[in-house]
């Protein structure tokens, strides 16, 4: 969008144009009514400068937390705690319409995003999560870094795949690394050779290089005797470990906590079958980082925060060794 050109809207021009782009994203009726009127709340009770400065500050997060409670203090009977989240997720939906072209590919038809949201808000929220923040996220990569087991089975992983073996011509070399990434995280593969054999016959690498995401939906799906075998979540983390910046890893723990921030604070909609259709598993992950501001962090980064805040919140859903891949 050029942000000079809407600048020069009125409140009701902006408005317009905005609630067109939420009809855009699918979203559920009642959160583009709301985001329709919050989203603004800065403008109405501040002033349009104040508004424009505060969601395209480079410190966003601050100073659109620092904004909105001084508004609502003065504005709001209510509690300005409870309240200040759910003003600062329409700014940050807000952002999103600022850096597309003023619409959006719908992911999903919208009856079946309908379906799923008649699903999902009769779905009690449990647990209390954290709210994504760049606090969070470095709180767990630091805790990341602590875990000796996983780093340095990442450790080894990487020199695996980047220095000893980096190409999938060879049969042998990809044994290797399919047999390391099976045993490393459980993803229950009882047949490694079939799925190394078909790898090798995809000529991949320069798709890895390229970052291609559809060579994951390549790799997934392995034909062992008779049937056709789906290895989803083995076929992200070997794309992954050639790849990490452009090949964010799929896993129980991620889905879970993708699901639960749609439900509890809408940064996107989606049918919970996207997020194992890997093309839109990426966007969902992008849409989810630049929903709380986190874009200075890589996928590989936010994928690392979102399976160990997983682990801590769903442990008794997802017990699973390590990665595993269902």
């Amino acid at each position: 969008m050029d942000i000079s050109k809407l600048k020069t809207l009125s409140y009701d021009e902006l408005r317009t144009l905005y609630r067109e782009f939420l009809h855009s994203q699918s979203i559920a009726k009642s959160t583009i009514n709301t985001s329709y009127v919050d989203t603004f709340y800065l403008w109405r009770k501040g002033s349009k400068d104040l508004f424009w400065n505060t969601v395209t500050s480079p410190a966003f997060e601050n100073d659109a937390k620092e904004a909105l409670i001084k508004a609502l203090s003065e504005n709001s009977t209510g509690n300005v705690n409870s309240l200040v989240n759910s003003y600062l997720s329409h700014l940050r939906r807000f952002r999103l319409f600022l850096a597309s072209d003023g619409t959006a590919e719908t992911t999903t038809p919208k009856q079946d995003n309908a379906a799923n949201r008649i699903y999902r808000h009769k779905k009690k929220i449990k647990v209390n999560v954290p709210q994504p923040s760049a606090e969070q996220v470095e709180l767990y990569l630091a805790k990341w870094d602590t875990l000796e087991n996983y780093r340095l089975q990442e450790n080894a992983l990487n020199k695996l795949f980047f220095e000893l073996c980096p190409n999938n011509t060879d049969i042998i070399d990809v044994l290797l690394k399919a047999s390391a990434l099976n045993d490393f995280y459980s993803t229950n593969i009882f047949s490694i050779y079939p799925v190394a054999k078909h790898i090798c016959t995809l000529n991949i690498d320069t798709r890895l290089r390229d970052g291609d995401v559809t060579l994951v939906g390549d790799i997934q799906y392995v034909n062992i005797g008779d049937t056709e075998k789906n290895f989803y979540s083995f076929a992200t983390k070997y794309c992954s470990h050639h790849n990490p910046l452009d090949y964010p890893i799929y896993d129980s723990y991620v889905d879970e906590v993708l699901r639960y921030f749609r439900n509890r604070d809408g940064f996107t909609d989606f049918p919970d079958g996207d997020l194992k259709v890997y093309i839109k598993f990426k966007r969902i992950l992008i849409n989810f980082r630049a929903f709380y501001g986190l874009d200075k962090y890589n996928l590989k980064q936010i994928d690392q925060y979102l399976w160990l805040l997983g682990k801590d919140y769903f442990p008794k859903t997802y017990g699973k060794k390590i990665r595993g891949d269902k």
